[in-house]
């Protein structure tokens, strides 16, 4: 199936179109006449169909402005984000193991009705895969019923059979989840994949928009932009509110870290000192009177819930990996305890799976009770025969995927693939076709970013944040807009040269 919906997210259809009547940008800042790089800009801008309501006062802001003055700012912010230290590591990178992740000075901007409806459906399927979660670990209903095969779970290298009869405090297994969604057409969003382990970036998102408030804050006075700010206090009061049964007085919550050399370390030190909370480590912590706690000047503190940014087979050497240095030996048997709360759950896992992914439309129907408000990327699953056959004679148009894999890596974008690449992918799929899933090739929306030669068009996803307790369900508005950087690339993650964009919500 290959999608041909185009869209471009500030300026209707034509701008992906018309990408060489991008203005030039320069320091000396030049105005004025119909040359003039600022005229040009302009000039581009009204050779579109049309500007989206949403864009209105932005746009109005940007004819005024001297391109000049907008190249500084982007440096500045660049710079901003070098000395806040705003990194992340590549792994087998030794040459760059540190980059700077790059920011785009465009915002990416949306309506308060159109956030209305993505949060509704956000809800909708954080709560069915919450209710799955506990469904699989206990009665397992939805494969009784058929809806599931019984193999997609039992087989499932992300089913923790640990977990099985285990009652998460609150009943809450995600309680940070990260929905990644793609834009096709002007009221049509595809969910692109369920993040529900441990999903990064919300630290990008806050900081994004901090700079931004530095950079612009003319802007945030013509334009009425939903806050994020508050986000690290929602998700302290989130957390501790899935405090478990043994927690006296206020909840104790800490942030548990693989270490400095983790790709995201930077988050995890960021979110710790937002919250004002401990960023801890598996040696920082041990079992004491059969509660979990931390190493202080005054002797063991016990931790009440732990935000653990750890794979479950680190978790704890004495249950999963042995060999792991990073976990906490007996953890998990005082979590299966009720002695304390774990964030995410272990075997939250498969509920990201990609191949879970595709029953998703079914499981958000059987829990709910409901039609789905979000659809899926038609997705074929490889284990399947009939279905390998089609993605293997559609690989230069489809998009494969590992099941478990995630940061760009391991996958084949068929349409931008040499036959070299496309014929290496197929012996991968033949030895190994059940780690694999295709889907379509979407046209994803796009929205301008700032070059030196001026706007251009680029494919963009979003990543809202949801914070699930037993008081309900909060939906930062926005999230982090992950924009691909390099012309015509439809891979906009971080490790695969991608950046970000200040998202904003309009109050309506």
């Amino acid at each position: 199936m290959q999608m041909t919906t185009t869209f471009d997210e500030m300026w209707g259809r034509g701008m992906g179109q018309s990408q060489g009547h991008s203005a030039t940008a320069s320091d000396d800042g030049a105005s004025g006449g119909p040359n003039s790089r600022s005229s040009r800009m302009t000039q581009a801008q009204t050779m579109y169909e049309g500007l989206r309501p949403p864009y209105a006062a932005f746009d109005a802001w940007l004819k005024g402005e001297n391109p000049g003055r907008l190249l500084r700012k982007q440096h500045e912010a660049e710079e901003v984000f070098r000395l806040t230290g705003i990194t992340f590591n590549v792994y087998g990178r030794a040459e760059a193991a540190e980059r700077l992740i790059p920011f785009d000075i465009i915002p990416r901007i949306i309506s308060g009705r159109e956030w209305a409806r993505l949060a509704k459906g956000i809800e909708q399927r954080v709560r069915a895969i919450n209710a799955f979660l506990h469904d699989i670990y206990h009665r397992q209903e939805i494969i009784r019923a058929g809806r599931i095969p019984v193999e997609m779970i039992a087989r499932n290298a992300a089913f923790l059979s640990k977990m099985i009869g285990v009652e998460p405090p609150g009943g809450v297994y995600t309680h940070i989840v990260g929905i990644d969604l793609v834009r096709t057409g002007e009221d049509e969003f595809y969910v692109l994949e369920d993040n529900a382990r441990t999903p990064s970036g919300v630290s990008y998102m806050l900081e994004n928009r901090e700079t931004m408030l530095q950079m612009f804050p003319e802007l945030f006075s013509r334009n009425r932009v939903r806050p994020v700010s508050n986000y690290p206090l929602a998700l302290r009061r989130s957390l501790a509110a899935c405090a478990p049964a043994a927690t006296r007085g206020d909840p104790v919550v800490a942030v548990l870290t693989p270490g400095l050399y983790n790709s995201a370390y930077y988050e995890h030190s960021f979110l710790a000192d937002k919250m004002g909370v401990e960023l801890v480590e598996g040696h920082d912590l041990r079992v004491v009177g059969g509660r979990v706690a931390m190493r202080t000047t005054e002797g063991y503190k016990p931790i009440d819930v732990l935000y653990r940014r750890v794979d479950d087979d680190f978790l704890d050497p004495l249950n999963f990996n042995p060999e792991s240095g990073l976990g906490v030996p007996g953890i998990f048997d005082v979590y299966r305890a009720g002695g304390i709360t774990i964030a995410n759950a272990p075997g939250t896992g498969i509920a990201d799976d990609k191949a879970v992914y595709s029953y998703m439309p079914e499981i958000v129907r059987f829990y709910t009770g409901e039609a789905p408000i979000l659809q899926n990327v038609p997705t074929w699953r490889c284990n399947e025969p009939q279905a390998l056959r089609y993605v293997l004679d559609n690989l230069h148009d489809l998009v494969v995927k590992e099941v478990h894999g995630s940061g760009g890596y391991g996958m084949l974008v068929g349409p931008t693939s040499s036959k070299k690449e496309i014929a290496t992918f197929r012996e991968k799929l033949l030895a190994n076709p059940g780690n694999y899933i295709a889907q379509p090739t979407l046209a994803l929306s796009t929205v301008p970013i700032f070059t030196r030669a001026g706007l251009a068009p680029r494919h963009v996803d979003l990543r809202p944040y949801v914070l699930v307790s037993p008081d309900g369900v909060t939906i930062t508005p926005g999230g982090l807009t992950r924009v691909a950087l390099k012309k015509g690339s439809l891979v906009v993650n971080s490790s695969q040269g991608g950046g970000t964009k200040d998202t904003w919500v309009l109050e309506e």
